[in-house]
């Protein structure tokens, strides 16, 4: 049986919101070693096989422009409403580098600790596709803006949270790049439909070398990227809206022979599919050499419904996109503290030095302060982090009850974060504001309620009917007797009325 992640052995195949869920009928687990080891290939006399998993991870940059021209950017915007001249690669239009989109680079490199070129390039991209109507991307495929970083995540051991481990998987470059296109296919119809919305919004291309053995590891490598690029502000990243997509590069070999032929698998948009593909596609591969078959260098896509990836083109013959200098835009040149010439125009330029003053806190670093200020435990600041908002609803809960921190937290995370998931819905969107949540927890901290009919009246306050702790407690009658006279009262009462039973006990 594999052991979790985390130094040991971490289980690899499909990890749902709740756990790791069975592989599908006919097919076996793959556990894969996190510290890069050998992994069992379930057969007899087989030697193991080593999985390879590298990403590109393309960020939509939060600007409210596109990348080179002034085309508002905007989700879910009525097709072909938001198009400049250049967007549509009319004659004679030219791109003018938008320098929001510059910064974010920027700071995306700083955070994960890259080396920033003060000289970077842009280059053509030639391909043809409908939705590409300049047969070109202008991207940065010699010099891009940032280079030689790494990202460090967490992963827990047996899935118990009380037990992480910290990995780190190296960042070989950050490049810029202009979205394309969107392809709307109507088979009905049997036509293809454009939508030139997205073409030329920003694009920040995060390229990760093949350090990661399973799909696990690279769903926490993604989720931290994605928290550091909320964090920052570069990037909403939100996967549902296609601000994140990943493409994830798998291969599996045996230990001390060269990797093995990889498969790209395409548009990954959620980080639940991200684990299943990758899982999936190491058992795939381990299957078909074990059966005498071989690996097709080739693109794939997963079938979500399917839980499986299934074959989109070959890249057997490499593709030449006839790579060329972008003639229409000179080098990019950054500056740092030393470098700014004195005369220089500060709005004019992009300081390095001046970002790097004002990075925020990381997700890494506010997990230690709420550790370190509310004496909570280690695994439960991972958890306030990765639900959206709930690091805010937490301190607001605290500033607003007498309770103690590491108690409010077990209250969160086990009663309002259970109902949170059975219902599916975000914190911003709970009935119960922290303003509520306090006002119970400050009724139970004082003893006028025990903590059975606490969870009583959260399961009211969730219906939302606009009622507070103390109205719930006093309709339910759910206050606790302070009295020792009233109570002796009852128990008296009690007594009283049941005394062939109490005749019976003395006897």
């Amino acid at each position: 049986a594999a052991k979790g992640c985390g130094g040991v052995w971490c289980r690899a195949w499909q990890r749902g919101a709740g756990g790791p869920s069975p592989a599908p009928r006919g097919q076996r687990a793959v556990a894969c070693n996190a510290r890069g080891g050998a992994v069992p290939a379930g057969k007899s006399g087989l030697a193991p096989w080593v999985p390879v998993v590298g990403l590109e991870i393309h960020a939509q940059i939060s600007s409210n422009s596109k990348l080179f021209s002034g085309s508002q950017v905007q989700f879910a915007a009525p097709p072909n409403s938001l198009v400049s001249f250049f967007d549509a690669s009319l004659p004679g239009t030219l791109p003018v580098l938008n320098r929001r989109c510059v910064e974010a680079a920027v700071m995306t490199g700083l955070a994960l600790n890259c080396s920033i070129n003060k000289k970077s390039l842009f280059d053509r991209k030639h391909y043809f596709y409908a939705d590409l109507p300049a047969g070109y991307q202008i991207t940065q495929q010699r010099v891009p803006i940032a280079v030689n970083g790494s990202l460090s995540y967490s992963l827990c051991i047996d899935n118990k949270m009380s037990q992480m481990v910290t990995k780190t998987v190296r960042i070989k470059q950050i490049q810029l790049e202009q979205d394309s296109g969107k392809s709307l296919h109507d088979d009905t119809r049997s036509q293809t439909l454009i939508d030139l919305n997205r073409a030329g919004v920003g694009l920040m291309e995060v390229v990760m070398e093949p350090d990661m053995c399973c799909g696990e590891e690279a769903a926490a490598a993604v989720r931290e990227l994605q928290l550091i690029l909320q964090t920052l502000g570069s990037s909403q990243a939100v996967m549902a809206e296609g601000q994140l997509r990943v493409d994830a590069n798998v291969s599996v070999h045996h230990p001390g022979e060269p990797y093995g032929v990889r498969t790209e698998v395409k548009n990954i948009n959620s980080i639940r599919f991200l684990a299943k593909a990758v899982d999936y596609e190491i058992q795939r591969q381990i299957e078909e050499l074990e059966g005498g078959g071989t690996i097709l260098n080739e693109t794939r896509a997963f079938d979500s419904k399917l839980g499986c990836t299934v074959p989109m083109r070959d890249k057997e013959g490499k593709q030449d996109y006839r790579f060329m200098p972008e003639p229409n835009l000179p080098p990019l040149i950054l500056y740092d503290a030393k470098s700014l010439p004195a005369n220089m125009n500060h709005q004019q330029v992009v300081n390095i030095d001046w970002i790097h003053e004002r990075l925020p806190d990381l997700p890494s670093v506010r997990r230690e302060k709420l550790v370190e200020r509310y004496g909570i435990l280690p695994e439960h600041s991972f958890t306030l982090l990765n639900e959206d908002g709930l690091t805010e609803f937490f301190e607001n809960v605290v500033k607003q009850t007498q309770m103690k921190p590491r108690k409010v937290i077990g209250w969160i995370l086990n009663d309002l974060l259970s109902y949170l998931k059975q219902h599916s819905l975000a914190v911003k969107e709970s009935p119960v504001s922290s303003f509520l949540l306090a006002d119970l927890l400050n009724l139970l901290e004082k003893k006028e309620i025990s903590s059975t009919a606490a969870k009583q009246v959260l399961a009211e306050l969730w219906k939302g009917e606009g009622k507070t702790p103390l109205e719930i407690v006093k309709e339910k009658k759910l206050e606790l007797i302070q009295d020792q006279k009233e109570l002796e009262q009852i128990c008296q009462a009690v007594i009283d009325g049941q005394e062939n039973e109490v005749i019976t006990m003395v006897l």
